[in-house]
């Protein structure tokens, strides 16, 4: 594994293409498509936000977000949704069964930079999972920031990940968490509505406030301008993105998005540095 540091660089292993053959420890089914999987094999360092690539021998390699606490380096954990061939033979892996890993790869979250100012992490669907890596963090380190809020959307109650985490995390007095989903029957007592209807009547000091956005690329888009609009500064305004990324290390172009490798110079990214790319399909 590559030593952890905030961008991956291609020369600290001698083939950054080849994979090591991990093991998977733990399997566990979050929601009905996504699953949870533990892998050991190593001593695994990365930062918040960082993702590996992931193979499922046979069928093809995936980039995949870390979603597991950097504090423990013996396992590394990745949440998947089955969507295609590889994450779906992914999530199909069985305790035991072999991995192939790369990495870790990328530029993670900004958690030095959170110092100080108070935080909001808005997720929406498995946008939570490359987030979960920087709560753990923010929550072991509290008193170095100052308010904390989460606010998480999801499709609908069925679609909530983590909800145990959640709920645990819903009752501790020193962060805010709220969640909403887009529609629900009857039974739901939750909010409904999409996430930025829980920005606009959040508090925060939008002077010194920093932003951590996963998601949906339109999610982030609406969310971003509705915290320009309160008044948070274009460059705190953090998004994780993961378009087409197949090699990792900025080699294959297929994550090329405009100027910038998402593989390479992400796949976290300023707003400053998108704000004129994420609401193109296609650079």
């Amino acid at each position: 594994m590559a030593p952890m540091t905030d961008t991956f660089s291609a020369a600290s292993i001698a083939d950054p293409m080849i994979p090591s053959v991990a093991r998977v420890a733990k399997r566990k089914r979050e929601i009905a498509d996504v699953v949870t999987i533990e892998i050991e094999g190593g001593a695994f360092d990365f930062a918040p936000g960082q993702f590996n690539m992931l193979t499922a021998f046979g069928v093809g390699e995936a980039a995949i977000s870390v979603s597991g606490d950097a504090a423990n380096s013996a396992r590394l954990v990745h949440t998947i949704r089955a969507v295609g061939a590889v994450s779906r033979a992914l999530t199909e892996l069985h305790v035991g069964e072999p991995i192939g890993l790369r990495g870790p790869f990328g530029r993670g979250w900004p958690m030095r930079e959170a110092e100080g100012r108070d935080v909001i992490v808005v997720a929406g669907g498995l946008g939570l999972a490359p987030l979960r890596p920087a709560l753990y963090r923010l929550f072991a380190e509290r008193e170095k920031y100052g308010r904390i809020l989460l606010l998480f959307g999801a499709r609908s109650p069925a679609d909530i990940l983590f909800r145990d985490e959640l709920e645990a995390w819903r009752g501790r007095l020193d962060i805010e968490v709220e969640a909403t989903v887009d529609h629900a029957r009857g039974d739901w007592r939750g909010n409904v509505g999409v996430v930025t209807t829980l920005l606009s009547r959040a508090q925060f000091d939008s002077s010194n406030t920093l932003a951590m956005l996963c998601g949906p690329e339109i999610m982030m888009r609406f969310v971003a301008n509705a915290l320009l609009e309160r008044g948070v500064a274009q460059e705190r305004i953090y998004l994780s993105m993961e378009r087409n990324m197949k090699c990792a290390i900025g080699w294959c172009g297929h994550c090329q998005f405009g100027p910038v490798f998402i593989c390479r110079d992400g796949p976290v990214f300023p707003y400053s540095q998108l704000r004129g790319l994420i609401a193109k399909k296609e650079i």
